[in-house]
């Protein structure tokens, strides 16, 4: 544990830390800020990727595993006032842990294996939150990778990084790949690419989801492009049984993908 506890808000650590905040920054310094218990315990079984850590007093006796973890591996773990963790944090009750992180997505070419199974692909996904969440029920669905088309937002903004609860730690991460780029690859490496639209022409109920499946998921108020529609083998929505006009994307994600998953798991 590094000297005294840091409450200058102006000290230059906290300052390069704070900077993560913004995008152009982090790309600039190849880094990202993980908040909280969960991304920062996902993090640290990635070696390498976590660079340094703050901690509060009271966040260090919630979770001394956590610091000596850090410190095992060498990680610089700095103990830090309330208000310094809230300087740093983008949530409105900071939980007092938070690491700088090393960015950890991969190229199209390494994400996706020889013989994939599913893969979900965001384009023009503009909400944190509903990507983040999108992330992590890739995950819990086993997928194999996760793209991010330059239209959509950047993975390691906060409320995403949080929404996925470790998720971006877990599978392999592509971003800034155009959409159609991306349908291609995915076809080239034995990928069924399905758009998931509300104005699908087939639902769930109606396609054989058993075997390789790309799905391509869309801005939840305007949904995809017809450029992007055009890309896909076919465009297949979520049967809505009951009254609800629609599903968030988020959720409509996750039952794509569960359905693709469970269907390669019958016998």
């Amino acid at each position: 544990m590094a000297g005294s506890e840091l409450t200058n808000l102006k000290s230059p650590r906290v300052k390069a830390a704070r900077r993560l905040t913004k995008r152009a920054f982090r790309d600039q310094d190849r880094k990202f800020l993980a908040e909280g218990p969960q991304a920062v315990r996902e993090a640290l079984k990635l070696d390498g990727v976590t660079l340094e850590l703050f901690t509060t007093a009271e966040a260090e006796l919630r979770h001394p595993e956590l610091v000596t973890e850090a410190t095992l591996q060498g990680v610089p773990v700095h103990r830090a006032s309330g208000e310094v963790l809230a300087e740093l944090s983008q949530t409105v009750t900071p939980q007092g842990l938070l690491a700088v992180c090393r960015l950890v997505h991969v190229p199209l070419e390494e994400a996706v294996p020889a013989t994939p199974r599913l893969v979900a692909v965001l384009a023009h996904v503009r909400d944190p939150g509903n990507a983040g969440t999108v992330m992590r029920a890739a995950d819990a669905a086993g997928a194999d990778a996760v793209v991010f088309t330059d239209a959509s937002v950047d993975p390691y903004n906060g409320k995403c990084v949080r929404a996925s609860a470790g998720s971006l730690f877990h599978l392999p991460v592509v971003i800034g790949t155009p959409a159609a780029v991306a349908a291609r690859h995915l076809r080239e490496r034995g990928l069924r690419v399905l758009a998931a639209d509300g104005a699908g022409k087939h639902t769930l109920d109606d396609v054989d989801l058993s075997g390789p499946t790309a799905w391509i998921f869309g801005n939840e108020a305007w949904g995809l492009p017809e450029e992007v529609l055009a890309e896909a083998d076919d465009v297949v929505r979520v049967p809505i049984y009951g009254q609800a006009e629609s599903l968030n994307l988020a959720t409509a994600a996750a039952v794509c993908l569960y359905s693709s998953a469970r269907s390669q798991r019958v016998p």
